[in-house]
């Protein structure tokens, strides 16, 4: 493609030079979270202090102790807790937003779109483990509108120029069901590729604040800003912010951190911190919700996605594969900002509607097959009259305050380190700081340096890995990978020799957990949706790993047992609401209405009967175990008691027979799916019948 051949003529070349210009020394050892406290508390004076530890907040960082600047970071929550850990996961110009440029002749619009794939692709070359580029397929369904679509891709490319990653192609209607066999047949004429780029954004994120810690910046999450300090300027008259005092929100120890400029990046939170510095000051950020729900793997092909350019109500929906799964979203409407945004039903039902018109009738889109949901909140900026938050450009504005607070708002993922840039430009000229040029672009973030695509094959073989589990070692700590590996422990098993897992089916081990908090992990939360992904690829899997990582944690924290206690409870509470696990327990409740045909009554009345053979009206795990010795299949008394409080809705430690026909009825419907109490009884059924011995998967519709 031509992305590689630029890459390969100017990458190296590009990343000696990023790095020979950076003349701060990058530390071997990551400083711990403890002693970048210690620099906040005990630094005189810093250059710059940023607020927000999101994408922006922590490119700033590195924008400014890159450029010799003394650094400090502080974030009330962890790194990437809000909208950059809940995007649509792409690394993109904005397709719509070219449109918009073209349709209504915005040069500001067509300025930021060329800006954007520029930084997507500074975003590939700095971070090649955590992102890579992605074909996107725009299906064709009226003739007309192939020339108009195949023009306006064709152009998205054009503004990429030299950057483009791979020429858009138009397909034949055989060729894109070929490629993307799930698409609906009926009424497709053809189809359009074009390319975009894609990475693990929670991921990317931590990677620019580990790398602005490893350049000197004191970074710390879970500190939190109570409110600017300001001193008299002796020449104006005028009030000055000189720093923030600022809470460690684990330990409860206040302190002031003193700094020659203060730069607000908090996202969502713009305004509260304007406000901070002065309270008449109008609002700028007009907050919008975006949400995503995520569906198995098989809903998509493994290496495709899908754009719906004109949705039922004007928006674009992406269906993407996405660490073995596949993301579908985003919704976009007003919202209140908020620390704990919660996805709802109407939004989730939306985009399964959506991807219902997308999708052969063959394939049924269930409720059930919701594995994960979230809303991120986007910090638009915008007139504060406005009403429509489509009509808002995603574009970035920096401002100074009177007392010289420095302000950058809006934009979007992929254009961080822009954003960072123009507002360290704007803060060095502003407050005088002695201080050169950006030197970011090219530079390489944390993992990349001595990464390759090849480099899983070596955790294969020097450390006896899976191979599934060494490749996402490898995408995801890039040459940083070695030392998770080094701390993995021995499974005792012939294959693999190391490594293990924290649930089945997910590549996540147990040695991640320990790095993690090297990584500054310091709660339960931060674990399952930051530095593994697991709460937003499966809410389930997710809670069955808690125990585990709680455990791991605790001897690493030392945590009391209470204070096991309270993380357990914290992160269940986080994937019951912010995850979607609570609307998707909703859609089997005591009050989940029946309705089956009288034969299916009738089959699955028998297949309650065989377990309930004393006719009680109920089934306990004793029953259970009864049958399942009769077929000779052993489970755990621990995890039959987790399949049956699963369908257990009065929770009253047994599952009667109407629990039973409500459960059957939701997965006829598709509301629930992955039932292991459906699927064991189901097999049982069958043993009994046949005498044939079947494994028993949590996966599996039951019916």
């Amino acid at each position: 493609s031509q992305f590689s051949q630029y890459r390969n003529k100017h990458g190296a070349f590009a990343h000696v030079q990023a790095a020979e210009a950076v003349s701060v020394p990058v530390k071997s050892h990551l400083p711990s979270r403890e002693e970048q406290i210690l620099a906040l508390q005990t630094t005189d004076e810093f250059d710059v202090l940023v607020i927000g530890g999101g994408a922006t907040g922590c490119g700033c960082a590195l924008d400014a102790v890159t450029r010799g600047l003394k650094t400090a970071l502080v974030e009330r929550d962890d790194f990437s807790s809000g909208t950059s850990s809940r995007s649509t996961k792409l690394i993109h110009g904005g397709v719509r937003y070219l449109q918009k440029a073209i349709m209504k002749l915005d040069l500001e619009q067509y300025r930021m779109v060329k800006e954007a794939l520029e930084e997507r692709a500074n975003l590939l070359e700095i971070a090649p483990h955590l992102s890579a580029p992605l074909p996107i397929m725009l299906p064709v369904y009226k003739w007309w509108q192939l020339p108009y679509y195949w023009l306006g891709i064709k152009l998205y490319d054009m503004v990429a120029g030299s950057q483009c990653l791979k020429s858009s192609y138009v397909l034949s209607k055989s060729r894109a069901l070929e490629l993307f066999p799930m698409l609906r047949k009926d009424k497709l004429v053809a189809a359009i590729v074009y390319y975009d780029g894609q990475h693990n954004d929670a991921r990317m994120n931590l990677a620019i604040a580990l790398t602005a810690a490893r350049y000197g910046a004191a970074t710390a999450n879970y500190a939190e800003v109570l409110r600017l300090l300001k001193r008299t300027d002796p020449a104006g008259g005028k009030e000055r912010v000189c720093g923030v005092r600022c809470r460690d929100v684990l330990t409860g120890q206040e302190f002031d951190v003193k700094a020659k400029c203060v730069i607000n990046a908090t996202g969502p939170f713009t305004d509260s911190v304007r406000k901070m510095d002065d309270q008449e000051v109008p609002n700028i950020c007009q907050p919008s919700a975006g949400v995503h729900i995520v569906m198995p793997g098989y809903y998509s092909p493994d290496h495709m996605g899908l754009l719906d350019p004109a949705t039922s109500d004007g928006r674009v929906i992406f269906f993407l594969p996405w660490e073995k799964m596949t993301i579908a979203g985003t919704t976009d409407s007003p919202t209140d900002v908020t620390s704990h945004p919660i996805p709802t039903e109407e939004d989730i039902n939306f985009i399964l509607n959506e991807v219902r018109n997308y999708l052969s009738v063959d394939v049924e889109v269930r409720r059930g097959d919701v594995l994960a949901a979230w809303s991120g909140i986007r910090p638009l900026v915008t007139d504060p009259n406005s009403k429509d938050t489509q009509s808002i450009s995603r574009n970035h504005v920096v401002t100074i305050s009177d007392s010289g607070l420095v302000t950058i708002a809006g934009g979007k993922w992929t254009t961080y380190r822009a954003m960072a840039q123009d507002a360290l430009d704007a803060a060095v000229q502003a407050h005088s700081l002695r201080a050169g040029s950006s030197r970011t672009i090219s530079l390489q973030l944390e993992g990349a340096e001595d990464w390759s695509p090849t480099l899983y094959i070596r955790l294969v073989q020097d450390y006896g890995l899976e191979s599934e589990v060494a490749q996402h070692l490898a995408s995801t700590y890039g040459d940083k990978a070695y030392e998770v590996a080094k701390i993995a422990q021995v499974t005792g098993k012939r294959w693999p020799i190391v490594g293990k897992r924290l649930v089945s089916e997910f590549p996540y081990i147990e040695a991640e957990v320990v790095y993690g908090v090297r990584e500054y992990a310091r709660t339960a939360v931060d674990m399952i949706s930051r530095r593994t992904r697991l709460a937003f690829l499966n809410v389930q899997a997710a809670e069955e790993a808690l125990p585990r990582i709680v455990d791991i944690m605790g001897k690493e924290l030392n945590w009391s047992e209470q204070k096991k206690k309270e993380e357990l409870e914290a992160a269940k509470k986080f994937l019951y609401y912010e995850m979607g696990y609570k609307v998707k327990t909703d859609q089997l409740t005591d009050s989940s209405e029946i309705s089956l045909l009288p034969s299916d009554i009738e089959r699955y009345e028998k297949r309650f009967h065989m377990f309930d053979k004393d006719k009680k009206g109920f089934i306990t795990i004793l029953d259970v175990q009864r049958v399942l010795e009769s077929i000779g299949v052993q489970i755990a008394e621990n995890t039959l008691h987790e399949i049956l409080n699963e369908v257990d809705l009065n929770k009253n430690g047994q599952v009667e027979l109407n629990e039973f026909l409500q459960l059957m009825s939701a997965i006829q419907k598709g509301h629930v799916s992955g039932s292991r109490l459906a699927v064991l009884m189901k097999t049982a059924e069958e043993n009994l019948r046949q005498r044939v011995l079947i494994s028993v998967d949590r996966s599996g519709g039951g019916g």
